[in-house]
């Protein structure tokens, strides 16, 4: 895998530190949590601001709790595009072109061709806004199968929209594989989520710490998605960049640092 491509989520307080010694790029984590766009806001831009020198990288995850595009009232529809909005300014703040938004799926709250129907319609119009250099990347959590996510993303039909594929949701809450998220999705696939689990929860564990074979997926991933960006979404990412290291599934060269 190019380093290039693949970058640490702020998640891992160390994130920025892994970036500039391994050449990675940064997925900015701190605006997950909506508050920090109102009140918190000057205090998290001075902490993300200190971490720009260290990567000239950047992605950007946007908030995600209670935030449902496809909602059945259309106050909390309204809601969503407010947070998803301000997500927008932040990353033109950053200079950031690619932002993951979760794509808001609940089996308990919605049937899936409600779901489908209805976030069609939402990313339809709020595309509209988006400005022409930037991407919103679709993630899965609950949904169970493949088609779901990309159903609305071919059927919206606009390359501002595209999926990001998280592989430790998927194990943990598809009924399908990962392999087969790969495979039949990569038409619309431009970024990952890499950890792993054991198949029964979402743990975010190490990439080399779970049922998922990890190496076998990582070459899936170069061959059928060679354009996708990836992003280690770890609390300690340190170790599995090692491991990627030593199984030779990253590339080891001398890279430039950014000062």
């Amino acid at each position: 895998m190019n380093r290039k491509k693949l970058y640490v989520s702020t998640i891992d307080e160390q994130a920025h530190t892994l970036a500039m010694e391994y050449g990675l790029g940064l997925e900015l984590a701190e605006f997950c949590t909506a508050s920090n766009l109102d009140e918190l806001f000057h205090e998290k831009d001075t902490m993300v601001r200190s971490k720009l020198k260290y990567t000239d990288r950047l992605t950007m995850h946007g908030p995600f709790s209670e935030l449902f595009p496809c909602a059945v009232d259309p106050m909390i529809r309204g809601v969503a595009a407010r947070r998803y909005r301000q997500t927008i300014a932040v990353a033109q703040h950053y200079g950031i072109s690619k932002i993951i938004f979760h794509g808001g799926y609940d089996p308990h709250l919605y049937f899936p061709c409600w779901y489908l129907e209805q976030s069609i319609l939402f990313w339809k119009d709020f595309l509209s806004e988006l400005p022409d250099n930037m991407v919103i990347c679709l993630e899965n959590v609950l949904e169970e199968t493949p088609d779901m996510l990309a159903d609305i993303i071919r059927q919206v039909n606009s390359p501002k929209l595209r999926m990001c594929l998280d592989v430790g949701h998927a194990h943990a809450y598809s009924k399908c594989t990962v392999h087969e998220w790969v495979s039949s999705c990569n038409d619309v696939i431009s970024h990952f989520h890499i950890h792993n689990n054991d198949g029964s929860w979402d743990t975010h564990s190490a990439l080399n710490a779970g049922t998922i074979d990890m190496p076998t997926l990582l070459h899936e991933i170069d061959t059928n998605c060679p354009q996708a960006s990836v992003t280690m979404e770890l609390m300690d990412a340190a170790s599995s960049i090692r491991w990627l290291m030593e199984q030779h599934i990253l590339e080891v060269e001398t890279w430039n640092c950014v000062h």
